[in-house]
């Protein structure tokens, strides 16, 4: 059937209404949602309409990025302009655009792309989950990451983490940045920029080499900073290591911390990528442990692998060949080679030219490397310096001096001789013999010397051993205290060379509060004393912090309870120590089961003063001690009570509590005794100290002089000295 014309008219009305109001609504849509008309172009677009950026537009052709800079996203772009690329063309012999093939157009683009849109005011702003950290950041991470590539026969890919390797991390570099608002916070100045870009000048907001021009051009798709020069990417701190020649020594020895393990996801990538199907390698350096590198070189990523790359990079001084192969000599005196040393001994001179923070030139001095020390070489000593991608590299005409080779601890350590008390320095007093501020004296024992003594360590179960002298073997703690005491009896905090001429007599504290003697070029302890034996000095090395004394001998401990020292004493020295022995064996506080003293703990340190048998009887005679006042004969067992406890007073009063105090001149002042009153009162004596002189003031004012050459006898945490007058203990 046909339409008539009414249907044909109708229709074309509904059909004009239709596309009349769709037109209507498009208008409002547009209007609405459309793109404003105040809205800046992409990047891309405005770098065109600018007109001074057509090398950087064809290098971005070529890369491959203008869709990317032409659309959606957020991107911070330092843009190089066209006076920029003319002075690259220059200094590089290009002849121009056609010159740069497509792969130096990606590297020079991709690095110039920073993820996300910044102002410069915001560059400053470390980013982090819980907002930002103003003035703290100067790098951000780019677009650009090196892929694999070929070491010698191998596909190599860096790892992106210290040790580890995690599969979504391409290990993007970083672009650093100087803004004066940063450097104004952290104290720094165009010294410091200059230092690294003598060729540049500083600007207050500079991009590696180059000046910003304008700053802050905004685009639909992110911010432009035209800059005056092109930057391409700066090597990390292992490839700038390995691009020189003068550096090759030290590269030799990183080698000795590299691994290599292959990866089938990046393998399968690379594939997809490139087309060659051998395996990729992971390159890793023992890294990332508290006994390996303090860092990989390779690694752009910093410590928490988050974005803290923003804040702060690694540092590396690196000794020249010409420095480093006669220091190796040094320290590989006795091993030979890093081979049949430690393992620790390379990591230590590793990471002493490794630095866990970016050190700033004006701050290098004050700086500490990775192993908490400052440096032993000056800003005279950089020949070649570098801002990596990763952090700062230093080259020098000079070595770091790790402190654990040149202090008195590097002695045992780098001596195959020594290694049990290397173990067991390590586990007790090494950082404090590695002090460089600190002067030491430390008398050197051999594993031979050790061996003999019944020392040794059992590494199946990871724990020392002792022999007792006709017995069996210990294990674990007690062996272990053991020798962490002999040790600390042979080292001495020696500030002003006391120990520096053992030809004479004298007395020395240990590191442990114990004393050692030395008479004509030999050295005792207390346990030697006990067994009438010597330690003949051998030979003196000098060090950085003090000296070592390689000797014949173990210095060791009194075994022998204080009491039973006391009884030989009275046989040995009857005029000066029997009456108060036999005072003390007939008393309320002695022991006789096991000759200690009641008030005294095993393992603390007292001092005894010991009266002569004259001082005592003087007190007898004044009534201070009970016996025949006529003729001062002491009356040891007392039957009156007031007498038997005027005998305590009068040992407890001559007895130092928790002190031990010699005649070398050290210790004056005012010490506590082991005698309290009634009411619960200390009572202390007053000791006036000098070399080989001491004078002893009671509450009473009264005076005693020790008799030092009866005097200065070791026991187990004590010392005995005989003295010339009984000090007046009576309490006002």
């Amino acid at each position: 059937m046909r339409m008539n014309t009414m249907t044909r008219v109708r229709i074309l009305f509904f059909l004009f209404c239709v596309v009349s109001i769709m037109a209507c609504r498009k208008k409002s849509w547009d209007e609405y949602y459309g793109r404003p008309s105040t809205l800046a172009q992409p990047i891309y677009q405005v770098l065109e309409a600018r007109g001074n950026f057509t090398h950087f537009l064809k290098c971005i052709d070529k890369s491959g990025y203008k869709s990317t800079l032409s659309a959606g996203g957020y991107w911070t772009c330092f843009a190089p302009n066209d006076d920029a690329f003319e002075k690259y063309f220059q200094e590089n012999g290009l002849s121009g655009d056609e010159a740069i093939d497509s792969l130096t157009a990606q590297k020079i683009v991709k690095y110039a792309l920073v993820y996300d849109a910044y102002r410069k005011d915001d560059l400053t702003n470390w980013q982090q989950s819980s907002g930002p950290d103003t003035s703290i950041a100067y790098k951000r991470k780019t677009a650009y990451y090196n892929w694999v590539s070929k070491e010698g026969d191998s596909l190599i890919l860096a790892a992106n983490r210290n040790g580890s390797y995690v599969e979504a991390d391409n290990n993007n570099k970083y672009i650093p940045y100087f803004i004066d608002n940063y450097f104004a916070y952290q104290g720094l100045s165009s010294y410091d920029y200059n230092f690294f870009y003598p060729k540049s000048t500083y600007s207050g907001f500079n991009v590696a080499n180059a000046s910003v021009i304008t700053s802050d051009i905004p685009a639909e798709n992110g911010l432009i900073d035209e800059i005056d020069q092109v930057i391409v990417p700066l090597p990390s701190l292992e490839q700038y290591l390995n691009s020189s020649d003068e550096y090759s020594e030290f590269r030799r020895l990183l080698k000795k911390v590299i691994s290599y393990q292959s990866n089938a996801n990046i393998t399968e990538r690379n594939y997809a990528l490139t087309g060659h199907t051998d395996s990729v390698y992971i390159k890793y350096y023992d890294a990332g442990n508290v006994l390996g590198l303090a860092f990989s070189p390779n690694n752009e990523n910093y410590m928490l692998a988050t974005t803290d790359a923003q804040t702060d990079g690694y540092g590396m001084a690196i000794p020249t060949n010409a420095a480093l192969i006669p220091y190796e000599s040094q320290i590989l005196e006795h091993y030979k080679t890093f081979d049949a040393a430690p393992p620790a001994v390379l990591i230590a001179l590793l990471n002493a030219h490794l630095w866990t923070s970016s050190p700033w030139p004006s701050k290098l001095q004050s700086s500490t490397n990775s192993s908490s020390e400052t440096p032993t070489f000056s800003l005279s000593n950089v020949i070649d310096k570098k801002v990596c991608s990763n952090g700062f590299f230093y080259g020098i005409n000079a070595v770091q001096q790790a402190n654990v080779f040149r202090t008195v601890y590097g002695k045992p350590f780098l001596d195959p001789a020594y290694t049990l008390m290397t173990r067991a320095l390590d586990a007790d007093i090494k950082f404090s013999l590695i002090n460089p501020d600190l002067k030491f004296t430390m008398v050197m024992m051999s594993n031979k010397t050790l061996i003999d003594a019944g020392y040794s360590y059992n590494t199946d179960r990871d724990a020392w051993e002792y022999l007792v002298p006709g017995g069996t073997v210990s294990s674990g703690s007690i062996p272990q205290s053991r020798i962490n005491r002999i040790l600390a009896a042979s080292v001495f905090l020696t500030r002003n060379g006391e120990m520096d001429d053992l030809s004479g007599e004298g007395i020395v504290e240990s590191w442990n509060g114990e004393y050692v003697r030395y008479k004509n070029n030999t050295l005792f302890a207390g346990g030697n004393m006990d067994d009438g034996t010597v330690v003949h000095i051998d030979s003196v090395a000098n060090t950085f912090n003090g000296k070592v004394i390689y000797v014949d001998g173990l210095l060791t401990f009194s075994e022998v309870a204080i009491g039973a020292h006391l009884g030989r004493l009275a046989n040995s020295d009857p005029d000066d120590y029997s009456d108060f022995f036999n005072y003390l064996v007939k008393s309320t506080i002695w022991s006789n089961s096991d000759s200690t003293i009641t008030g005294m703990t095993a393992g603390s340190p007292y001092t005894i003063f010991v009266p002569s048998n004259a001082a005592i009887s003087d007190a007898v005679r004044s009534g201070l001690l009970p016996g025949n006042a006529a003729t001062g004969e002491p009356n040891f067992a007392p039957s009156v009570l007031e007498d038997q406890q005027a005998v305590v007073q009068f040992l407890q009063y001559h007895i130092l509590n928790k002190n031990q105090v010699a005649t070398d001149g050290k210790k004056s002042g005012n010490y506590v005794t082991l005698y309290s009153t009634l009411d619960g009162d200390p009572t202390s004596i007053k000791i006036t100290n000098s070399v080989g002189n001491m004078t002893l003031t009671g509450m009473s004012g009264d005076v005693a002089h020790v008799k030092v050459s009866q005097s200065n006898v070791l026991c187990d945490m004590a010392i005995i000295h005989t003295i010339d007058k009984v000090l007046d203990f009576r309490s006002e």
